[in-house]
């Protein structure tokens, strides 16, 4: 290897400052002495860039090349927090990136003020606290990785795979390791390479045996400095001294954690897996379930944190091809294969990847099928590679005894033939062996393996507390000896935290002789039984029919009948008898034009019996099929009726609890009210005219990019009740987080609201969903600014809060003492934390509003980005978990706040309507897929709650 440049040294180490850290809020508290002013919640802030002194200025050529002592930075290395340089008042909000930071607005700042509702309760939490000198500078540099084309030779195939170069880097310091130290660097397997110490930069060359032909290969490695990140800066917003997040430096941290693992383990996607599996985890067949953990950094009020998760995948089993087939094909023995045999082998192992026995080599093959004769009947044309001898025709069984020294046993079954098109080899069978990492789809496995599966996946909160401590304790886990290289230490103990359980509200129901009965919910699931009770408000059901897609038999449909109307009364909704039953079969199914003549001919035969439109037609059907796609599609934007659809198998069996399931549905959909709360909502008053907003994006799949995202919008259409909703759902760009018609959509939801309540709302809450952290800001200063500019005026100036609920995180909160909890072991429904875990100053808690029946339960995490309402801590966590109570088809309160649950409804019906269109557009060659007009909801239904 070579480089043209002399490696820089590391940076002087910075004066030690000593002092503990303190949280930013009590930070305020020591220098202001009165807790501070309260920021007003809506205030945009300019914020000041950060600048280097003079004296970090230095040339890159005046630095000599030392590595840093990079322990020596802590002030106590016995206390497990970061240390700050001092405990004075914290400066202005500054910004790493000034350059893009003006006239920005920032996400709310957490209330001033102590927490106090609920009871406390003692938990502990998956987050580890990560110790880090400030005065290390981590070194973020870009690899470049091209292939010498020599004269003569082929070229290699250019590769994407990660492992490939890793091969490539790991040589790179093998060969030199005083310049390019292995455990000093972290590498993402494709561009980025962080380094806890200074690297030459320039162009080296690296000679790698490629392992798929055994050639010399010569590669050349650009290294080039990207930025050097100062922990410094990591600290500072920690401490609340700038206000926007490092996030680069966020990156090449949580890139350090993970480079052990990656060393270690099997990686797929964001996750690592053991390559190894327990004995009680063998689904048989060639397939196991492989544990494996995914983790984030995390700043929180204590410090920084590692969030760390466990988690459960499908792999096939590193089995000898031999072994796998007689795992998987009882009939299978090693002799001769007829030709039905013939074919499921195949099946079986077409597509696989594998590594040979009969030489050293780390390349995987892909079989592409079995050679058409058997091994022993396999002859071949030899060519000498440097061409002295003439080509011979030699068999394979003499190939790979001379060359190999391999006697093959198998001869009279076929050999596999691996690689793609005109780079194929054939290769005994029992010299190949399945490759670590091979993913196995849920869905093929049989049912007691998925409910194997289903158990491993969903483990109860001992289980999965034992597991994630395990993982911190494994060798191949985030604790490795590179981490320790970057200065990082990790406490393994999980990070207690006192939490607080808020008490469930009271809820009106119906009371049997008509009034209004005050429910008190004060069991451990938090539940209300509508056996004893009816709804607030029944619709009359006067106009509807029943289609039977399941049989003939009238008999099986009039004792359903006769059960729905008796149930229904029941709850307080009054059905009549239907104006007409109509018996078809499944095959009604198969097309979009044949379903929708079935429910325009079922429309006009009923409007020949009574003059107004039907109410809603309920659909039994035998079995799933993908044709309900076609149902919903054709009812809600064509005709313009709700439809119910139901299970045969359900529906006849006459059982109360489905029954009365299904009434609540159907009484929501209509314009019904299922359950309310007593009390007013927190921090508002019976005039204020509230709008709660539910807004989600659905996304597809990354590789079909022909297929639109759907955004869907719901908003509340009552007050003070809040519990009708009304829809909006919109196609945009593919995979686009960001919702282009945000605006136009609240808009027309406002106006709606006007047409119902004759007045508009005083005070807006949207509640979004489906964005990371690092789509904050826009969220912040685009779309919230849309909404401003599309529904606000000089005469209409509502006040907004801004909610973001945050479902896909690893926190996981577990209880100290299991007796605390009930039967699950899971926390209470309520319970909530803003305390240590949460940002350091941002405006954030964690809400379990759901009761644990299975698994472990994970709480949701609201974070305000935006709130002119002026919210307490809490009033808006009591506002959150009441209206988790009013979810329209639900007897307990459900897991997330139902604005956003809501919209992610009507986001997946918006994906009905796309396959549907899609279908169209195959056959007509259009772009209604990306069409907004094929989406629009038929007029009768787009302020009802069509989708529950």
């Amino acid at each position: 290897m070579d480089g043209d440049r002399q490696p820089p040294a590391a940076p002087p180490p910075a004066q030690q400052q000593s002092g503990k850290y303190r949280p930013p809020h009590l930070r305020n508290q020591e220098s202001s002495g009165d807790g501070g002013a309260r920021p007003p919640p809506l205030q945009r802030r300019t914020v000041v860039g950060c600048s280097e002194t003079d004296a970090n200025r230095r040339s890159w050529d005046q630095r000599t090349c030392q590595l840093p002592s990079i322990c020596s930075g802590y002030t106590d290395a016995s206390k497990l927090c970061v240390q700050l340089q001092n405990n004075s008042e914290p400066k202005q909000p500054q910004s790493g990136s000034p350059e893009n930071t003006d006239n920005k607005i920032l996400p709310a700042k957490r209330p001033v003020g102590s927490t106090h509702g609920g009871r406390p309760v003692n938990l502990v939490v998956n987050h580890f606290l990560v110790r880090f000198n400030p005065r290390v500078t981590i070194f973020h540099y870009n690899l470049d990785i091209k292939q010498v084309i020599s004269h003569g030779k082929r070229p290699a195939k250019k590769s994407k795979k990660k492992v490939n170069l890793r091969l490539i880097r790991d040589k790179l310091c093998l060969d030199d390791p005083a310049r390019f130290p292995l455990n000093r660097t972290a590498y993402d397997g494709e561009k980025n390479l962080y380094s806890a110490v200074p690297l030459p930069t320039g162009q080296f060359n690296v000679e790698l045996c490629d392992i798929e032909d055994l050639l010399t290969r010569t590669y050349v490695v650009s290294i080039k400095l990207m930025n050097e990140l100062k922990l410094s800066k990591l600290e500072d917003y920690l401490s609340g001294k700038v206000a926007y997040v490092p996030r680069d430096i966020l990156q090449g941290m949580d890139l350090v954690m993970k480079e052990n693992p990656s060393r270690h383990r099997i990686s797929i996607d964001r996750h690592f897996y053991s390559s190894s599996f327990n004995a009680e985890d063998d689904f048989k067949h060639g397939v196991a379930a492989y544990r494996g953990f995914q983790s984030t950094l995390r700043p929180t009020s204590q410090g920084l944190a590692l969030c760390l998760d466990s988690s459960v995948l499908a792999f096939r089993k590193p089995l000898a091809v031999m072994d796998f087939l007689k795992e998987n094909i009882p009939e299978f023995d090693g002799m001769y294969l007829g030709l039905s045999l013939r074919r499921r082998v195949a099946h079986a192992l077409k597509g696989l990847t594998v590594r040979v026995t009969h030489r050293v080599t780390k390349q995987r093959f892909t079989i592409a099928g079995l050679t058409a004769k058997n091994t022993r009947d396999l002859w071949f044309d030899f060519v000498d590679p440097k061409g002295r001898d003439p080509t011979v025709n030699v068999s394979l069984v003499q190939y790979f005894r001379h060359k190999y020294g391999k006697d093959i046993v198998y001869q009279d079954i076929p050999c596999l033939i691996l690689g793609r098109n005109n780079r194929t080899s054939h290769v005994p069978m029992e010299f190949c062996i399945l490759s670590v990492g091979q993913r196995y789809r849920k869905e093929l496995l049989d049912e007691v393996s998925q409910d194997k599966y289903d158990a491993k996946c969903l483990a109860w909160p001992p289980e999965r507390r034992k597991t994630i401590c395990e993982t911190m304790q494994a060798y191949d886990g985030p604790c490795g000896d590179v981490t320790q290289n970057f200065g990082l230490r990790i406490d393994k103990n999980m990070t207690s935290v006192e939490g607080r359980v808020i008490s469930p509200p009271d809820l009106n129901l119906g009371a049997p002789d008509g009034s209004v009965d005050i429910v008190r919910v004060e069991n451990e699931k938090c539940q209300w039984d509508i056996a004893e009770n009816s709804v607030v408000e029944g619709k009359q059901i006067e106009r509807w029919a029943l289609i039977d897609f399941s049989s003939s038999d009238s008999s099986k449909a009039k004792d359903f009948i006769r059960n729905l109307r008796n149930r229904s009364r029941s709850l307080g909704i009054y059905m009549d008898e239907p104006l007409l039953c109509h018996f078809t079969g499944m095959r009604e199914f198969s097309s979009v034009n044949r379903l929708e003549g079935l429910l325009r001919s079922v429309v006009e035969e009923a409007s020949r019996k009574i003059p107004n439109r039907l109410q809603i037609i309920i659909c039994v059907m035998a079995e799933k099929h993908h044709g309900y796609k076609y149902l919903k599609f054709v009812s809600e934007t064509r005709i313009g009726v709700v439809t119910q659809c139901c299970l045969s198998n359900h529906a006849f069996r006459g059982d109360e609890k489905f029954l009365g399931n299904l009434c609540l549905k159907i009484n929501a959909k209509l314009g019904g009210s299922n359950v309310e709360l007593t009390q007013r909502l927190a921090n508002f008053e019976e005039e204020d005219h509230v709008m709660f907003i539910g807004v989600d994006v659905n996304h597809p799949v990354s590789k079909k990019s022909t297929t639109p995202s759907i955004a869907a919008v719901v908003s509340t259409v009552n007050w003070p009740a809040v519990n009708r909703y009304a829809a909006r759902v919109c196609p945009q760009d593919h995979r686009t987080e960001k919702i282009l018609e945000f605006g136009s959509m609240c808009r027309d939801l406002v106006s709606t609201y006007f047409q119902v309540n004759r007045v508009k709302p005083k005070k807006i809450v949207v509640f979004r969903d489906g964005v990371s952290d690092g789509q904050f800001d826009m969220v912040l200063n685009e779309e919230l600014s849309d909404l401003k500019r599309s529904v606000c005026d000089e005469n209409y100036k509502p006040t907004i809060t801004l909610v973001l609920a945050q479902k896909r995180h690893q926190t996981r909160l577990f209880l100290e003492n299991v007796l605390d909890g009930g039967a699950t072991g899971n926390v209470p429904p309520g319970t909530v934390v803003d305390t240590k875990i949460v940002h350091p100053f941002e405006f954030d808690f964690y809400l379990c509003s759901h009761y644990g029946r299975i698994g472990t339960s994970k709480a949701v995490r609201y974070c305000v980005l935006w709130d002119e309402n002026s919210f307490t801590s809490d009033e808006l966590q009591k506002l959150i978990y009441n209206l988790c109570f009013t979810f329209a088809r639900s007897t307990r309160p459900v897991s997330l706040v139902p604005p956003v649950y809501y919209a992610d409804l009507v986001a997946y019906r918006g994906r009905i309507f796309q396959e549907v269109a899609k279908e169209f557009q195959s056959r007509s060659n259009c772009t209604s897929a990306f069409d907004r007009s094929f989406y629009n909801l038929h007029p009768d239904l787009e302020n009802i709650m069509f989708f529950v």
